[in-house]
């Protein structure tokens, strides 16, 4: 059966003066009607470009997608022209940008603002978009929404701001929603509320949903599968269960052990990950993780590891993850100061 969403070995490239930059290299995935796609990992590692390299948002001539294929309904986005591109976006595929107060325009009403992919999509009147507008603030609980559909972005709080970005890349009842870090800058109690939210309004439409973060905590209650990304490509991908109760590459163990816990004794809880990403103009040899990794072996700088299969619907790009000895949290040996991990 088709899916969705596939995406197959997506690259893109940004040429500046000091090279190229390889933001995304070679990424794969599936997405299905009604589930969630988690796509995890620290700043600068890939996310926000591979969701800008589906939607066709990545600005040409500095930026292009230079292999790959996306799939929608089996069609390839990237072979579509402007106008069939241009009647995807905000239709059938729309996205939640990462910053709300930049992606509102401050000189127009946030009702117009929502009703406009409307009118563009749907054919509605300015009235009749406006009557929709209305409805979907009162969906993603903003209230007085009537009232509050004729105010400003300015006069809207940050979650309130979230919401109604919400309900701009809802109005078209899209297949795919792709949410950019859609609860950065929000405190604890907004978060879970947006979180929520969406959860409700995904089991009420069936639409597929590609959440995007840094924070493998966000995402633990509501993805299907996850998908961690490192330095432009994936390095392990499977289902929420696997990766969060069988994960297989130190980087995905680096992420989990940053995460605050409550149930073990809080000296000595948090364990970050050493080091800094690496450029993505210049990229380690072999695996681009091995400078950070405490695990690391001589054959890790030099073999670039494949994305190899750990079991059903799970896989890893480390070259022990088959390995049933390499585990989360095994001591290292007396040799681990000279790089060697086991």
């Amino acid at each position: 059966m088709t899916s969705l969403l596939e995406v197959n070995g997506l690259t893109t490239h940004f040429t500046t003066r000091d090279g190229i930059v390889k933001a995304v290299d070679g990424v794969s995935f599936r997405l299905d009607s009604g589930k969630t796609l988690a796509v995890v990992g620290e700043s600068g590692s890939g996310k926000s470009v591979t969701a800008l390299s589906i939607m066709r948002l990545v600005q040409e001539p500095q930026g292009k997608t230079v292999a790959g294929e996306v799939l929608f309904k089996g069609t390839d986005v990237l072979k579509m022209n402007e106008r069939e591109v241009r009647d995807l976006r905000g239709d059938r595929v729309a996205m939640i940008f990462q910053d709300p107060m930049t992606s509102l325009n401050p000189v127009f009403k946030v009702g117009r603002q929502i009703g406009e992919s409307l009118m563009l999509h749907k054919g509605m009147s300015r009235k009749q978009s406006f009557e929709r507008a209305v409805e979907l603030l009162d969906m993603v609980g903003i209230p007085h929404p009537r009232e509050r559909a004729g105010d400003y972005p300015h006069q809207f709080s940050g979650g309130m701001r979230q919401r109604a970005m919400i309900a701009m890349a809802l109005a078209c009842d899209p297949d795919i929603l792709i949410a950019d870090e859609p609860t950065t800058a929000l405190d604890v109690t907004i978060q879970a509320q947006i979180l929520e939210l969406m959860m409700e309004i995904q089991e009420r439409t069936g639409t597929a949903i590609i959440m995007i973060t840094h924070d493998l905590g966000v995402v633990a209650d509501m993805a299907d599968d996850v998908m961690v990304m490192y330095a432009g490509k994936q390095v392990e991908y499977g289902s929420a269960d696997e990766v969060f109760y069988r994960p297989r590459h130190p980087y995905t163990w680096g992420l989990l052990d940053s995460l605050p816990r409550h149930d073990i004794d809080e000296k000595g809880a948090l364990q970050p990950i050493t080091g800094q990403p690496p450029s993505l103009i210049d990229v380690p040899s072999g695996c681009s993780f091995h400078p950070r990794c405490r695990y690391a072996q001589p054959v890790c700088s030099a073999e670039v590891p494949p994305l190899a299969e750990v079991s059903d619907r799970h896989c890893a790009a480390c070259l022990f993850a088959a390995d049933p000895e390499f585990v989360r949290g095994a001591p290292l040996p007396v040799a681990a100061g000279e790089g060697g991990a086991r």
